[in-house]
């Protein structure tokens, strides 16, 4: 009865202590995001929805391998990563297109988001904000 006790508590405890980063919960749990830098705080796609498609093609070849082919932060190499993927269909509802220009340019340190600017276009990157606004 006692290793059963035991073993109840230990269950209980480590539970208690993975909580939200047990990957079998289902879902990601967005956290409030950084402020945004002032060099990009305020700034707006200049395309909007009209992008989407041309962001779309860029984020099959540059994101789609961690972040999945809709965005939930599931794509095989994602699965490896260590913090995983943000689940962009979820992230887009919460932050400003300032903020999706500014991770995606500058990346984001102590994850596997590397920095895209230099690498894609402006034009490119407000492409894919234009799609991420788009999933779902």
């Amino acid at each position: 009865m006692r290793k059963i006790l035991s073993l109840a508590l230990l269950t209980l405890f480590l539970l208690t202590a993975c909580g939200e980063n047990n990957s079998s919960a289902g879902s990601q749990t967005i956290s409030t995001p950084a402020p945004v830098p002032e060099e990009y705080a305020g700034k707006t796609n200049p395309f909007g929805s009209e992008a989407a498609d041309e962001g779309a093609e860029i984020f099959r070849t540059n994101c789609e391998t961690c972040h999945g082919p809709q965005g939930h932060g599931d794509g095989p190499a994602g699965q490896a990563l260590d913090p995983k993927p943000k689940d962009l269909s979820e992230l887009q509802k919460i932050v400003g297109d300032d903020y999706l220009f500014w991770r995606i340019s500058e990346g984001k340190p102590g994850t596997s988001m590397v920095a895209w600017k230099g690498i894609l276009t402006e034009e490119q990157i407000w492409q894919l904000v234009s799609f991420i606004r788009t999933l779902e």
